[in-house]
Protein backbone atom coordinates (compact mmCIF):
# COMPACT_ATOMS: atom_id res chain seq x y z
CA UNK A 1 0.00 0.00 0.00
CA UNK A 2 2.58 2.61 -1.06
CA UNK A 3 2.43 4.78 -3.91
CA UNK A 4 2.58 8.59 -4.99
CA UNK A 5 0.53 10.84 -2.04
CA UNK A 6 -1.04 14.36 -2.64
CA UNK A 7 -1.54 17.62 -1.83
CA UNK A 8 -5.44 17.86 -0.35
CA UNK A 9 -4.91 21.88 -1.62
CA UNK A 10 -4.57 21.02 -4.97
CA UNK A 11 -6.20 17.24 -6.18
CA UNK A 12 -4.85 15.98 -8.63
CA UNK A 13 -1.66 18.00 -9.06
CA UNK A 14 0.61 14.87 -8.73
CA UNK A 15 1.91 15.99 -5.56
CA UNK A 16 0.72 13.60 -3.21
CA UNK A 17 0.50 14.03 1.18
CA UNK A 18 0.30 10.94 2.25
CA UNK A 19 0.61 7.43 1.11
CA UNK A 20 -1.94 6.71 -1.17
CA UNK A 21 -3.40 2.94 -2.58
CA UNK A 22 -2.52 1.16 -5.39
CA UNK A 23 -5.28 0.23 -8.40
CA UNK A 24 -5.15 -3.09 -9.40
CA UNK A 25 -7.45 -4.35 -12.36
CA UNK A 26 -9.43 -6.13 -9.23
CA UNK A 27 -9.68 -2.57 -7.39
CA UNK A 28 -10.37 -0.45 -10.98
CA UNK A 29 -14.35 -0.58 -10.14
CA UNK A 30 -14.00 0.70 -6.65
CA UNK A 31 -11.34 3.66 -6.86
CA UNK A 32 -13.08 4.34 -10.35
CA UNK A 33 -16.44 5.38 -7.78
CA UNK A 34 -14.25 7.12 -5.59
CA UNK A 35 -13.80 9.56 -8.34
CA UNK A 36 -17.61 10.49 -7.84
CA UNK A 37 -17.25 10.00 -3.58
CA UNK A 38 -19.29 6.56 -3.91
CA UNK A 39 -18.07 4.13 -1.33
CA UNK A 40 -18.66 0.45 -2.96
CA UNK A 41 -18.34 -2.63 -1.14
CA UNK A 42 -18.01 -6.27 -3.11
CA UNK A 43 -20.62 -8.69 -2.24
CA UNK A 44 -20.33 -12.58 -3.61
CA UNK A 45 -24.13 -13.25 -4.27
CA UNK A 46 -23.99 -16.74 -4.20
CA UNK A 47 -22.63 -16.37 -0.59
CA UNK A 48 -24.87 -13.15 -0.33
CA UNK A 49 -21.76 -11.91 2.10
CA UNK A 50 -19.79 -8.39 1.26
CA UNK A 51 -16.44 -9.74 0.38
CA UNK A 52 -13.71 -6.92 1.83
CA UNK A 53 -11.05 -6.25 0.48
CA UNK A 54 -12.07 -6.00 -2.77
CA UNK A 55 -10.51 -8.54 -4.50
CA UNK A 56 -11.04 -11.31 -7.95
CA UNK A 57 -13.18 -13.86 -5.99
CA UNK A 58 -14.63 -14.60 -2.67
CA UNK A 59 -13.03 -15.99 -0.07
CA UNK A 60 -15.37 -17.96 1.00
CA UNK A 61 -16.87 -20.13 -2.20
CA UNK A 62 -14.14 -18.69 -4.32
CA UNK A 63 -15.94 -18.30 -7.59
CA UNK A 64 -14.96 -14.94 -9.15
CA UNK A 65 -18.13 -14.43 -11.75
CA UNK A 66 -20.77 -14.49 -8.32
CA UNK A 67 -19.01 -10.52 -7.44
CA UNK A 68 -20.98 -7.47 -8.10
CA UNK A 69 -20.50 -4.01 -6.49
CA UNK A 70 -23.48 -2.27 -3.76
CA UNK A 71 -22.86 1.44 -2.65
CA UNK A 72 -22.69 1.95 1.05
CA UNK A 73 -24.73 4.50 3.16
CA UNK A 74 -21.40 5.98 4.38
CA UNK A 75 -22.31 5.62 8.01
CA UNK A 76 -19.90 3.58 10.28
CA UNK A 77 -19.33 3.12 14.07
CA UNK A 78 -15.63 2.99 15.07
CA UNK A 79 -14.44 -0.20 16.16
CA UNK A 80 -10.65 0.50 17.33
CA UNK A 81 -8.92 3.61 17.72
CA UNK A 82 -5.62 4.71 17.92
CA UNK A 83 -3.88 8.07 18.08
CA UNK A 84 -0.73 8.47 16.38
CA UNK A 85 1.64 10.89 17.82
CA UNK A 86 4.96 9.90 15.89
CA UNK A 87 4.06 9.67 12.44
CA UNK A 88 4.50 6.38 10.89
CA UNK A 89 5.85 7.71 7.60
CA UNK A 90 7.39 11.31 7.31
CA UNK A 91 4.27 12.64 4.59
CA UNK A 92 2.14 12.31 7.78
CA UNK A 93 4.46 13.66 10.12
CA UNK A 94 2.63 17.46 9.92
CA UNK A 95 -0.87 15.87 10.65
CA UNK A 96 -0.15 14.46 14.17
CA UNK A 97 -1.74 13.61 16.09
CA UNK A 98 -3.96 12.22 13.98
CA UNK A 99 -6.63 9.28 14.27
CA UNK A 100 -6.31 5.53 12.92
CA UNK A 101 -9.00 4.02 13.36
CA UNK A 102 -10.91 0.41 12.02
CA UNK A 103 -14.53 1.21 11.15
CA UNK A 104 -17.43 -1.00 10.88
CA UNK A 105 -18.45 0.92 7.56
CA UNK A 106 -22.26 -0.04 6.01
CA UNK A 107 -21.49 -2.77 3.41
CA UNK A 108 -24.55 -1.86 1.24
CA UNK A 109 -27.26 -4.52 2.47
CA UNK A 110 -29.22 -6.16 4.91
CA UNK A 111 -27.03 -4.18 8.03
CA UNK A 112 -23.75 -5.70 7.18
CA UNK A 113 -20.84 -3.97 7.53
CA UNK A 114 -17.04 -4.07 6.49
CA UNK A 115 -14.25 -3.12 8.59
CA UNK A 116 -12.11 -1.01 7.20
CA UNK A 117 -9.10 0.84 8.37
CA UNK A 118 -8.89 4.78 7.97
CA UNK A 119 -8.72 8.13 9.89
CA UNK A 120 -10.95 10.46 11.79
CA UNK A 121 -11.03 13.73 11.53
CA UNK A 122 -12.52 16.86 12.43
CA UNK A 123 -12.31 16.07 16.11
CA UNK A 124 -10.14 15.78 19.09
CA UNK A 125 -8.07 12.83 18.54
CA UNK A 126 -8.19 12.18 22.38
CA UNK A 127 -12.39 12.18 22.16
CA UNK A 128 -12.61 9.32 19.23
CA UNK A 129 -13.11 6.35 21.11
CA UNK A 130 -14.65 2.91 20.12
CA UNK A 131 -18.42 2.61 19.42
CA UNK A 132 -18.38 6.58 18.19
CA UNK A 133 -20.81 7.11 14.94
CA UNK A 134 -19.31 8.44 11.96
CA UNK A 135 -19.96 9.31 8.53
CA UNK A 136 -17.63 8.69 5.45
CA UNK A 137 -15.98 12.31 4.38
CA UNK A 138 -13.09 12.44 1.29
CA UNK A 139 -9.46 13.38 0.60
CA UNK A 140 -8.39 13.98 -2.44
CA UNK A 141 -5.54 11.82 -3.93
CA UNK A 142 -2.71 12.87 -6.78
CA UNK A 143 -4.82 11.35 -9.31
CA UNK A 144 -8.17 12.46 -9.17
CA UNK A 145 -9.17 9.44 -6.95
CA UNK A 146 -10.44 10.39 -3.52
CA UNK A 147 -9.72 8.30 -0.04
CA UNK A 148 -11.96 7.29 2.33
CA UNK A 149 -11.86 8.93 5.80
CA UNK A 150 -14.51 9.64 8.46
CA UNK A 151 -15.73 12.44 10.52
CA UNK A 152 -18.21 12.39 13.92
CA UNK A 153 -21.47 11.82 12.68
CA UNK A 154 -23.00 14.39 15.33
CA UNK A 155 -26.72 14.30 15.55
CA UNK A 156 -28.38 12.44 12.80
Amino acid sequence: MSGPVSDPDEPGTGRPTRLEPTATEATDEFWDATRREVYLVQWCSSCAEPVFFPREACPSCLRSDTLLWKQSSGRGTVHAVSVQHRAANPLMADRVPYVVALVDLDAGGRRRTVRIMSNVVNADPLAVSAGDPVTLAWEPMSDGRNLAIFEPAGDE
